[in-house]
Order: C-alpha cells, then structure tokens, then sequence
C-alpha cells in the first residue's frame, strides 16, 4: 500500500525548507519510491503517483532477478535459446547494451554471474576463490547477449551468463513513471528511488522569478545526516553510485559491492559518483561506469559540451575530501563549507 504524506522536503533527497509537497510513497525494487508533488498544484495528485508507482512495480515484475516469472529470470534460465519479452524489457536491454558500447564496459547489465560469485546477489559478500571467479569472468558480459529487433527476442549465449538490473533498472522505472505523469499533464513533479536515483520535470514550489528547476541534496558520504551540496535539477535525472552501505571487511580490506566488469573486482579509489542525465537509467548506467573508470574516464562519461555532467567525491591525500567536476558548475551545484574540501573541474579538449 502507497503511503501519502503532505510535507515540507526536509530529508537529504529534496532540499527547500519553505516549500510544501504532497509526498506519494511505496516500497519497491529493494527500497523506497516516492513521487513529490507541489501542494495544491495537482488536483489528482494522489491517484496519479498511485498510478506512476504501479508502473515501477510493473516494471520491477519483468526485469527483477528475484522473481521467477520475470523475462529476465526467463532469458537467464534459458541459456542458448530466444526468449520473447516486452517492448519495455527489449527497450532497457537495447540501452543497456548501447551504455556498455559507450563507457567500454565499465557498465555492465550481464555481468549478473560476477555479482552471483561474489555474494552481492543476497547482499552475503564474500570473496570467490580464484578458479570460481574464473569461470564467473568467463561467463560474464553484454558480449554474450543477442537481440533480435524483428520479434523483439534475447538471448545468453553462453552457459551460466546472468542479466542483472542493478545500475539501470530503478532509473527506468522512474523513467517511465514521470513520462506517465507528463502525459496526465502535471506540470511539476519529482520522482526518486532509494534516494539515489532521481528525475525532476518542472519547478519547485510557485514559479516567481529567480526560481528554477528542483533542488535535490546530496549527502554527505562519510557523515551521515549532513549534506555535501545542493544540486538544482532542471527537467533532468540523478543517479549516484557509492559502496557506503553495501560492502564487507575482509582481512581489514574493504569491498564494496559495485565490481568492474572488465576484470572481476570490486572497483576502488572513488568514494561516490553522481552523474546529471537527461533520463534517470542513464544517470543511473553512467554513474555506476564512472564509479568504476574513476577519474581518467570522466570525459568519457560526461563528454565536453553534452547534456551529461558528473561528480566524482574522492579522497583527498591532504585529508578531507577532493570534488572532480565535468560540465557542473556553480549555477548547478552548491557545496556546503567543509574545511579540507577541494573541488576542481576537469580540463576538455577547449581548456588552454
């Protein structure tokens, strides 16, 4: 059942002290899903984020790991074989397979037997021993996934490939919930999963001069319950990837839960990216790859002049924390004062 609450957005996720919402909630996908609209500007504010979070559970029942009856668990389940699905699973595997061209494979939606191996599927990690992590590579990789456009069919090619959705699943349903809710015509609206993956459409609170877009906090990621900088989104999506609340201490070595693709491990020397996109699932795709390029791979996710921009929050080697920017700046994202912050923006092809 959707819980409905009418509130001033004082969490980490929408920033506005002075701003009222009607906040439409349901659990879902493993978290929290909220559609936020502005008090009193849509009559039917109610049955229409009934409706938006519907389609995140509809969603959720074709493309989740841990259903059975989902296409995903069917083309997984049926190796070597075409596997009818839904325009809307066609759609998320063709773009998943589109990210994974652009980020080198850094992002990953058949990498399901790596995260199997390292017990990340049942939030149990552990690390696999060496022959096991092995054949998981081996087995793992958009290379080993086929679609066939004509009668909207995929298939794994190989023998113990897995699809998983982490990384690109929440932001589709989000996705799909806001163009629903366009399409009733509100004007205005914020829709979040988990609080780490967000779009907005519209303004927040009366549109008066000055007032643009809606502001979405980013919180701090190693002190819980202070806020790092506000990001004003204007009919844009974000997705933030980080390893703070799922990893495992083995032999006073931490692993966090997003592995890179390419060689089988977890990813490390970033503490959390965030990626600004003009949809939620390629915030989501592209913040999970930026996670994972690290620093160097920056202008590959956010290309000099595109719609894309990234954040990556790093340590700093003086202590405290060190910010890398592409495509922000201060219209965008305001940080709040931390003493040892340093935040720079990388240099594209135009910088002298």
């Amino acid at each position: 059942m959707p819980s409905i609450a009418a509130s001033r957005p004082a969490d980490a996720m929408v920033a506005g002290p002075d701003l009222y919402t009607i906040v439409v909630g349901r659990e879902a996908m493993g978290c929290r899903f909220e559609v936020v609209f502005n008090a009193g500007e849509v009559a039917e504010a109610t049955e229409l984020g009934c409706e938006a979070l519907d389609l995140v559970d509809e969603i959720e029942a074709r493309i989740s790991v841990y259903r059975e009856t989902s296409e995903f668990a069917a083309i997984n389940a049926a190796a070597g074989q075409w596997v009818a699905v839904s325009a809307e699973t066609y759609a998320v595997l063709e773009l998943a397979r589109r990210l994974h061209a652009q980020t080198d494979g850094a992002f990953d939606v058949a990498a399901g037997s790596l995260v199997r191996a390292w017990g990340f599927l049942r939030r149990q990690g552990r690390t696999p021993a060496g022959d096991e992590l092995a054949v998981a590579l081996a087995r793992s990789g958009t290379r080993w996934l086929e679609l066939d456009p004509e009668g909207y069919r995929a298939r794994l090619t190989a023998q113990g490939a897995e699809l998983n959705p982490g990384g690109i699943g929440k932001g589709w349903a989000i996705d799909r919930a806001v163009e629903h809710l366009a399409a009733a015509g509100v004007p205005s609206c914020l829709v979040h999963g988990g609080q780490s993956s967000v779009r907005a459409m519209g303004i927040q609170g009366p549109a008066v001069p000055g007032r643009s877009g809606w502001k979405v906090g980013l919180r701090h990621p190693l002190r819980p319950g202070r806020r790092l900088a506000t990001i004003t989104l204007i009919d844009r999506a974000l997705g933030t990837s980080g390893s703070g609340t799922q990893f495992f201490v083995e032999r006073g070595r931490r692993l966090g839960h997003i592995l890179d693709p390419r060689t089988g491990h977890p990813a490390e020397g970033v503490i959390t990216a965030t990626v600004l996109a003009p949809t939620a699932a390629e915030a989501d795709a592209l913040a999970t790859a930026a996670y994972v390029l690290g620093e160097a791979g920056l202008p590959q996710i956010a290309t000099p002049g595109s719609e894309v921009a990234a954040m990556l929050v790093l340590p700093n080697p003086t202590g405290g924390l060190r910010v890398v920017l592409a495509n922000l700046d201060d219209t965008t994202v305001m940080f709040e004062p931390e003493p040892g912050l340093t935040v720079t923006q990388i240099k594209t092809h135009g910088d002298i």
